[in-house]
């Protein structure tokens, strides 16, 4: 299997709209930020976790010729507005899409994007994708996803686990029986918004302290502000690393996978 960050920034993007800042000015390309999402590719199969609003471009920049699946984390704005851009794929290959979620997401996405899970009568557009809503581990191509439940402030999200890898975005806590769930996981893709703390979010030292009530060897931090420069990695602990837009990892380094 092999995974790809399509983007690992956060809401805003990096650079951020009229900011001027050292690291939205800068010429490091790591520092350059699309919003959240990851690929997985595996069995001739490619899955997406959230249709990020910068979809098209992160898909004309990975080569990514074909969407099998999608994993919803949640339903914010940043994860899911990317949605249309799955049409493209569509008039290639005319299939409708699989996407999976929880019921909250299911609903929120029903009601924002009617066209795309239900032909609308005289609109003349197609059903894209078709629903199934998850709160257990499922099959998927074979593999076995094991969607995690997650705290995101007030509001909940879906991390997923495949066998010893793990993504874990837009989270600030992680509850004792996701915990144990997580467990036995080698590879660890989590949010870490900034140094700062957040109400919403992890902080990078939050993240960290997660990562290690997990037991990741390699812990991979994603959904990073403007307010981190990629050089900063030499802050961070053995191990843990900053992610960048198209940072690709082979699963078969990892035992089990």
């Amino acid at each position: 299997m092999k995974i790809t960050i399509m983007g690992c920034g956060t809401s805003t993007g990096v650079p951020m709209v009229g900011c001027s800042c050292p690291v939205c000015t800068s010429h490091d390309p790591r520092d350059k930020r699309t919003r959240a999402s990851l690929l997985l590719s595996y069995n001739d199969r490619t899955v997406l976790i959230d249709t990020s609003t910068d979809l098209r471009e992160q898909a004309l920049r990975q080569h990514i010729r074909r969407i099998d699946a999608v994993l919803f984390s949640h339903a914010h704005a940043d994860h899911v507005n990317g949605i249309d851009d799955l049409r493209g794929f569509h008039f290639l290959h005319h299939e409708i899409i699989p996407c999976f979620a929880s019921r909250t997401t299911l609903d929120i996405l029903s009601n924002s994007f009617s066209y795309i899970f239900d032909e609308l009568e005289g609109s003349g557009y197609f059903p894209l994708m078709t629903a199934h809503e998850i709160d257990a581990p499922f099959e998927l191509f074979g593999q076995t996803i094991i969607p995690i439940p997650l705290l995101h402030g007030r509001t909940s999200s879906l991390g997923y686990r495949i066998g010893n890898f793990a993504y874990l975005t837009d989270c600030s806590a992680i509850p004792e029986l996701s915990l144990e769930l997580l467990q036995g996981v080698e590879l660890l893709v989590i949010d870490g918004l900034r140094w700062a703390e957040h109400p919403f979010h992890f902080n990078i030292e939050g993240a960290i302290a997660a990562a290690r009530q997990i037991g990741a060897s390699r812990t991979i931090l994603t959904h990073l502000t403007h307010q981190i420069a990629y050089s900063e990695e030499a802050k961070l602990p053995d191990g843990v690393e900053f992610a960048y837009d198209g940072m690709e990892f082979d699963l078969r380094e990892y035992a089990d996978v």
